[in-house]
Formats: structure tokens, sequence, C-alpha cells
């Protein structure tokens, strides 16, 4: 199951890669790194760790133990990263980044409460403070704003 995932996460990282390479320019028109630096390198950092992780799965030979709970979990992630592109349509990046976490964190890291409320809230609050604010970029718009 680790090898089949780590291949979707290769397939996304490769899709991630291209469309930072086809449709962002590397620099801007005054001569300066433009808005395709920053996915370029992530996307050839997530492609290159990706092969490195499956070629130590394909090097280690031991058998897998497949069982039902690790499909559910799966099955839950991917419904709340699909709750979590509603959410990011409706409230935003910060307030949906907020939710999801809560929510994965819920479903994920149970019995940890203050752990699961304190990355909650510092993990999208320094995105938030990173990147708009500091580097000036704007976090993904809502349809309803809370946030200015």
């Amino acid at each position: 199951m680790r090898l089949a995932f780590m291949f979707v996460v290769l397939a996304g990282a490769i899709f991630y890669s291209y469309v930072a390479f086809v449709d962002l320019s590397f620099l801007s028109r005054t001569g300066r790194l433009g808005p395709g630096f920053f996915p370029r390198l992530v996307g050839v950092f997530a492609v290159a760790m990706t092969i490195w992780v499956i070629v130590d799965l394909l090097r280690d030979q031991r058998p897998e133990e497949d069982d039902a709970s690790s499909w559910v979990d799966v099955v839950k992630l991917m419904v709340l990263a699909l709750a979590y592109a509603v959410l990011l349509r409706l409230f935003g990046g910060f307030i949906a980044t907020v939710i999801y976490l809560a929510m994965t964190l819920t479903v994920m890291n149970r019995g940890k409460y203050l752990q699961n409320v304190i990355l909650s809230l510092t993990f999208p609050a320094g995105v938030y403070l990173l990147f708009d604010k500091l580097l000036n970029a704007n976090m993904p718009p809502a349809l309803f704003s809370f946030l200015n």
C-alpha cells in the first residue's frame, strides 16, 4: 500500500512540476525571480524525494501487511481533502486550512486535543503571516470573506 501511495504522490508531484515549468515564468519582466521560481524548486524537490522513497521501498523486500483499517484511513483522508477543496473556495486559505487541520487532526491524532488545537491554529497563522504579510502574496480568495 505504501508503494501504491508513493506512486500516486509521484504522479501528483510530476503534474505539479509540469504546471510550474509550463505555466509559470521563471523570471519576471524586470529580470528578477518570477512566480515560477518557488513552485519549480518545490516540484523538483518533491519528485526527487518521492523517487528516493520509492527506490528505498523497492529495496526493502519485507512483505507488506494490508489491513482494512489502513484503507479506511485512506478514504477518510480523501474525503477530508475534497472537503478542504470546497472549504478553500468558500472561506479562503486561512480559515479553510484551520478547519481542515482541525478535522484531520481530530480523525488521525485522537486524544491529543491541545496539540491538535495548537497545530490547527499556529500552522495556518504562520503561513498567512509568511505569504500574505511578509511576501505580499495573496492567499486563496473566498466567497465569504472574514479577513481582509
